[in-house]
């Protein structure tokens, strides 16, 4: 296995696919996120779950993502080697995702190891480990910037 450093054409290319994924999630675009992988992709979320393939991976997200509130993807600090004829991409990844009433949010903060290849439609991700650092319960704040008391409706 050699790494070495990612041309810039490329570079564009594969940050694009990182953040199709985070636009794909945050607007339901489910046909966007498609995009983002190839047929044959594996994706290990952990303890979140395992998919094999972009028709499982599509299918899991729209199913749990459809019925929340708003979610934010933030994808930063984004490491690219060339590995084996493809790209690894290393990013730091914060989610913010709303319950359905909006009521509160989990604040979900890791990173996503990628394995991406080079297609006929351009970069795809192949394979992807997801390691979550920590998650947090969050309320909103009121527009006083203090959190409403458990009791009170929101």
């Amino acid at each position: 296995m050699t790494s070495s450093a990612v041309d810039y054409d490329d570079r564009v290319s594969v940050t694009d696919v990182l953040v199709r994924y985070a636009t794909g999630i945050d607007r339901r675009d489910w046909g966007l996120l498609r995009t983002c992988f190839t047929r044959d992709c594996d994706l290990d979320y952990g303890d979140i779950g395992h998919w094999r393939g972009v028709d499982e991976v599509v299918a899991w997200a729209a199913a749990t993502h459809d019925p929340l509130g708003p979610t934010l993807h933030r994808i930063t600090n984004v490491v690219l080697t060339t590995k084996d004829g493809g790209v690894a991409a290393r990013s730091y990844v914060q989610a913010i995702v709303m319950t359905p009433d909006s009521g509160a949010a989990v604040h979900a903060y890791g990173w996503y190891d990628d394995e991406l290849a080079r297609t006929t439609e351009g970069w795809r991700i192949h394979r992807r480990r997801f390691t979550m650092v920590t998650s947090e319960l969050h309320r909103p704040m009121t527009a006083a910037g203090t959190v409403p008391d458990a009791a009170e409706p929101g």
